[in-house]
């Protein structure tokens, strides 16, 4: 796929350029990534959604917010999402592990700088019929 062929989008979770996903003409069935572009002092939505992600630092330096997802079913049926989340700074050439289900957000430390991060999941889960994201705050700007 030659980069022209890769389409950018302005989305609820702020400006991202598609790399791969369901709807371009590809041979691969399973994955979806993209690259995510965040101003300086920018930040992403915060979401969540069913399926894991990981993501590639390619520039910057920042930090990530993740609430992550209490659950029970075998006292009771009962889940909740962290009060507090955790925190996770990041710099080029990390990798990024967010849980299904976690509540997310990516922040960029820089005031100058831009950060990329590439941004990569299973889309199976969606194939099966699980395609819940569920959109909480977006992005500056959307």
């Amino acid at each position: 796929i030659s980069a022209e062929d890769m389409p950018f989008e302005d989305s609820p979770n702020g400006r991202i350029k598609h790399i791969v996903n369901e709807r371009m003409d590809t041979r691969e069935m399973c994955v979806e990534a993209y690259m995510q572009f965040l101003a300086p002092n920018g930040r992403s939505g915060k979401h969540r959604h069913m399926w894991e992600e990981i993501i590639f630092v390619a520039e910057g330096t920042g930090y990530d917010l993740h609430w992550d997802l209490k659950f029970d079913c075998v006292d009771e049926f009962s889940w909740e999402w962290q009060e507090e989340p955790k925190q996770f700074a990041w710099t080029r050439g990390d990798f990024i592990y967010v849980p299904p289900f976690s509540i997310h957000q990516h922040f960029n430390a820089d005031a100058k700088g831009e950060a990329r991060l590439i941004v990569i999941s299973n889309r199976i889960v969606k194939a099966m019929g699980f395609d819940w994201l569920d959109q909480l705050e977006h992005a500056p700007g959307y």
